[in-house]
């Protein structure tokens, strides 16, 4: 088997796998809620900041790498202001229509985009999506927050809201792996060289990472109340997977010359939808259902289609 073949089987082994095999360990009652929960800390805690310790010390730096907090945002505001303009319209409730703007906005850039990175330019990719990552938190909250709440006083007169301390927002365990990202810069920055044996250790490492991040997202599935959602959540896929890619593209080479990087960036472009968008719905009360469908519908289409399809026109010399 050769080198390419190989490091495509990654698509299975690595994310669609762990999905299934969590669907279906929790649908049959082998994993609890409380394993899950557990599991879902440990990758945040130990996995994300670990690979991003091992990855940031070996990255190259560049002043490119300075647009990448405005990329973060724009990651958001992008599928958004398009959604605005289009798809979103069609849902005249606004619980469905701010459901759809999560859907649009929140991407699954951490785990997807990264592993899929990681498959395509090794560290440097994955190292890449991390720093656009390790933004996206703040984003939610300063962003994606307000506007579902919005969205969710519109719809009642219902005068209670949801109510976080700045504490809950900002000091949680999703920031932990920012420490990692710290101290691998540092020690980038001071010149010493990163040991072989960690370089070794980080491939099995982000296989692992792959599993405990995917596996509890796979819990959370319910296809049984989504079902009906999914053609309504159908027309993401255009934006997703050629609107959004196509915006950054023309961005990406008005500013960069890297091809690793505009890969790497155009990867984050077509991550399909968050489970994040699932969880702000659930706390504002949206419609979870259909924030729960975009999910399935987009994911699997990157899994199966998207991403394989990138990954052979770049393997094969494609030029972006």
């Amino acid at each position: 088997m050769d080198e390419k073949t190989f490091r495509l089987l990654y698509v299975l082994t690595d994310l669609a796998l762990p999905l299934i095999a969590g669907y279906l360990a929790y649908h049959r009652r082998i994993v609890s809620d409380a394993l899950c929960n557990k599991i879902i800390r440990f990758n945040i805690i130990a996995m994300a900041t670990l690979l991003a310790f091992l990855s940031f010390w070996v990255m190259p730096l560049s002043k490119s790498l300075l647009w990448l907090p405005l990329f973060s945002a724009l990651y958001m505001l992008v599928p958004g202001a398009i959604a605005a303009l289009t798809f979103a319209r069609r849902f005249r409730d606004p619980l469905g229509r701010g459901a759809y703007y999560m859907s649009a906005m929140l991407t699954n850039i951490g785990t997807i985009a990264g592993l899929s990175a990681f498959i395509l330019y090794d560290e440097t990719g994955f190292a890449y999506v991390q720093i656009v990552s390790s933004f996206q938190v703040a984003l939610l909250v300063l962003v994606c927050f307000p506007l579902a709440a919005m969205f969710r006083a519109k719809a009642s007169a219902d005068s209670r809201r949801v109510h976080l301390s700045l504490r809950e927002l900002f000091l949680t365990p999703n920031q932990i792996p920012v420490l990692g990202l710290i101290g691998g810069l540092a020690l980038n920055l001071s010149g010493l060289e990163r040991p072989a044996v960690l370089g070794a250790a980080f491939q099995t490492l982000v296989h692992i990472g792959a599993w405990t991040a995917l596996f509890p997202v796979g819990c959370l599935v319910e296809f049984s109340r989504a079902r009906s959602y999914m053609l309504k959540t159908a027309n993401l896929l255009p934006l997703r997977f050629i609107v959004t890619p196509l915006v950054f593209l023309v961005l990406c080479h008005l500013l960069f010359d890297d091809p690793t990087l505009i890969g790497s960036l155009l990867l984050i472009a077509a991550a399909p939808t968050a489970i994040n968008a699932v969880l702000t719905a659930r706390l504002y009360r949206l419609n979870v259902d259909l924030a729960i469908a975009s999910f399935l519908v987009t994911t699997v289409i990157y899994l199966a289609v998207f991403f394989p399809l990138f990954f052979l026109y770049i393997t094969n010399g494609g030029v972006l």
